[in-house]
């Protein structure tokens, strides 16, 4: 069991904050942009439920939807099909955000718009790929019923 009375209390509070509430945001965030949203969110209030008894509250019923969203996406093999092509796709667009950097004949805006973010947000993308191909995986070696 690791020693945590050497750590100043004031460190171990900022710490839990700043790691809750970023996971938290990060996992609202990816509910609508790519990244494993669900998976967030129940880190970032397994996090803060160290300290707050409302998000030990919410841990649970957060954690059961992301678990049966997880069982439902592995059902079918048209949705594992669905999900590792999203993912691989993810991979590519961000391969292609950090290597393509000529701008196309037909794009309409000013050069500078093309393809902001260069390797930062490529990685972000490639990164979330990676996740959610492991996250497929997970969910079907865990929910996926065997015959």
């Amino acid at each position: 069991m690791p020693r945590t009375d050497r750590i100043p209390a004031w460190v171990r509070r900022t710490g839990i904050e700043v790691a809750g509430w970023t996971l938290i945001v990060l996992g609202v965030a990816a509910l609508v942009l790519p990244g494993p949203g669900l998976l967030m969110l129940v880190a970032g209030l397994a996090i803060l439920s160290l300290r707050y008894h409302w998000a030990n509250r919410w841990l649970h019923p957060v954690k059961v939807q992301a678990y049966r969203a997880a069982e439902q996406g592995v059902q079918s093999w048209a949705r594992i099909i669905i999900a590792l092509a999203s993912a691989s796709t993810l991979i590519a667009a961000g391969i292609t955000w950090g290597l393509w950097r000529t701008v196309p004949d037909w794009w309409p805006l000013e050069d500078q718009w093309w393809l902001p973010g260069g390797w930062t947000t490529g990685t972000a993308l490639i990164l979330s790929g990676c996740i959610a191909i492991a996250l497929v995986g997970y969910s079907y070696v865990r929910f996926r019923p065997s015959k």
